[in-house]
């Protein structure tokens, strides 16, 4: 099938973006402020409001299409790897999801490394979690989404609640998840001129700004969920493109899910883009897989 001129437009932005961000010198603020402007790449979703919320002292942003459920939420953790982009930058992207699902979304603007190294964004993962319960949602009536790191935060905050024999999320949508941090697979090298945004180099500046403990291995089932035993996660759909640097991270993840039995599917999209959920409302692809995520959730969610 012929990849849609839209799909090509929005690689090229992306890799326009990455050239500014990696002009040498720049101070890790300019570096953010580059990375926010992804957000452009989306168009703004008609009939979705925003507010801002402090989620249990965590900044997030509340997407809300109109008629949404007002029994369900998502939880959405955004892009750039623990150091970059923030609730800002997936604000529009999100509002898309949460419309295609019908219930709202929280952005959670959790903290970025290195000034605040692992495991600083899951617990505040946990905390955003935690006020939608102290806000009357059932567990089972919350979808826990994102992609890039956000796409493994998605799953690792069920995880955490798993080993503390808690009620999980009730569905993940995890897209272009990071899944292993040995960052071993072969399409990192397969993809490195593919891949619009994400480079060997920058994973591995990435996980070493992100993991700071000492005696934790960038194989640790904790950091790396490729590792990790997902027995009892909610059913769980994952999306990846197979232009990405991390496209085998998505596909083992895909087939782990199925070892573990859990209940899931696994949407590879051809050509596709590390983050392709930031080319909403311009990229039919996009779309039409924001449009399989709004159903899986409308499936799953409160069941």
């Amino acid at each position: 099938m012929a990849v849609s001129q839209q799909a090509h437009e929005f690689a090229e932005f992306l890799a326009g973006v990455s050239a500014k961000s990696s002009t040498p010198g720049l101070d890790l603020a300019v570096i953010r402020d580059i990375v926010d402007s992804h957000h452009k790449a989306s168009t703004e979703p008609e009939g979705v409001t925003y507010a801002e919320v402090d989620a249990g002292g965590v900044p997030a942003l509340w997407a809300i299409p109109e008629g949404a459920d007002p029994d369900k939420a998502l939880l959405h953790f955004h892009f750039g790897g623990s150091v970059t982009a923030s609730m800002h930058s997936d604000r529009k992207a999100a509002g898309h999801i949460a419309k295609a699902a019908g219930v709202r979304s929280l952005v959670v603007d959790f903290r970025l490394a290195p000034e605040h190294p692992y495991p600083a964004q899951l617990d505040d993962a946990e905390t955003a979690y935690r006020w939608l319960l102290s806000e009357g949602y059932e567990p089972r009536s919350i979808g826990s989404t994102g992609h890039s790191i956000g796409g493994t935060l998605a799953v690792m905050l069920p995880l955490r609640l798993l080993a503390k024999g808690e009620a999980t999320p009730g569905a993940i949508v995890s897209v272009s998840p990071w899944t292993d941090l040995t960052i071993n697979n072969p399409s990192v090298d397969k993809n490195e001129h593919n891949d619009k945004m994400l480079s060997r180099a920058t994973l591995e500046l990435f996980r070493g700004a992100w993991l700071q403990e000492p005696g934790v291995e960038f194989a640790d089932p904790r950091i790396s969920i490729a590792n990790a035993d997902l027995t009892g996660l909610p059913p769980t759909t994952v999306h990846y493109g197979e232009f990405e640097t991390l496209a085998d991270d998505g596909a083992e993840l895909g087939r782990r899910l199925a070892d573990f039995k859990v209940v899931s599917s696994v949407h590879p999209m051809p050509e596709g883009q590390h983050s392709f959920i930031l080319g909403a409302g311009r990229v039919p692809e996009v779309d039409e897989a924001i449009r399989q995520m709004g159903q899986w959730l409308r499936r799953h969610l409160g069941s």
